[in-house]
């Protein structure tokens, strides 16, 4: 059996997950989901939410943080948590999965509507729903019409992760666990094709095309 995870193209979760499994080396499938149907998803792990991801040993495991730690017992190298920076790696992701998600999910709102919105209607509004369940009647429209606003703190957030990359390939200078993270949030901002990070952070966009380009898949042979 191999390796699934379930997953939505836009979470920045499950982006996170999926780079993870590349940087490892497991062989694994992606498993889209529809967004009304779920029922191989609930069939698998017994809810409904993302990412999710099915090992080998039929071993089931949801949330992208329980997933990690999970993958780094199983498959420890290449480690996302070197030694003496463990702390440090934990407390960062944190950081980055939670606050800098907050400032980073109002920009993508629009593409996200987008997205589902060209899969039908009944999907639109099935995703509607469910934030505006979370945030309040309205919160989706609000949120979308207040662009400029919302840039300006997404671009604050980000700002002291462009100033720590400046000279550096990576957070603390090894890959690590907040390295994914990271990569998640960005490819919030970049799941429809076009990378929406602006030029004014180039040591961001530099940072996103590395990372993006780790993959689990075999080199062609001459």
């Amino acid at each position: 059996m191999t390796t699934r995870l379930y997953q939505f193209i836009g979470s920045p979760f499950c982006a996170k997950v999926r780079k993870i499994l590349e940087f490892k080396g497991i062989d694994f499938e992606v498993v889209e989901l529809d967004y009304l149907e779920r029922k191989e998803l609930v069939l698998a792990s017994g809810q409904m939410m993302v990412p999710a991801v099915t090992l080998e040993s039929g071993e089931t495991i949801v949330d992208s943080a329980r997933i990690a730690d999970r993958l780094e017992e199983l498959y420890p190298e290449p480690t996302i948590m070197p030694p003496g920076w463990r702390g440090l790696h934990r407390t960062l992701a944190s950081f980055i999965d939670n606050q800098l998600e907050e400032a980073i999910y109002p920009v993508a709102l629009a593409d996200e509507l987008a997205h589902y919105s060209r899969q039908g209607p009944d999907r639109a509004a099935m995703w509607t729903l469910i934030r505006e369940r979370k945030y309040g009647v309205g919160f989706v429209a609000r949120t979308i019409a207040d662009a400029a606003a919302n840039w300006k703190r997404a671009l604050d957030a980000l700002a002291p992760f462009e100033e720590q990359l400046e000279g550096r390939a990576f957070l603390t200078g090894r890959i690590g666990l907040p390295d994914f993270c990271l990569y998640g949030q960005l490819f919030y901002l970049a799941f429809t094709g076009e990378n929406k990070l602006p030029a004014t952070l180039p040591n961001l966009r530099a940072y996103f095309g590395r990372i993006d380009r780790i993959s689990s898949r075999l080199e062609p042979t001459a």
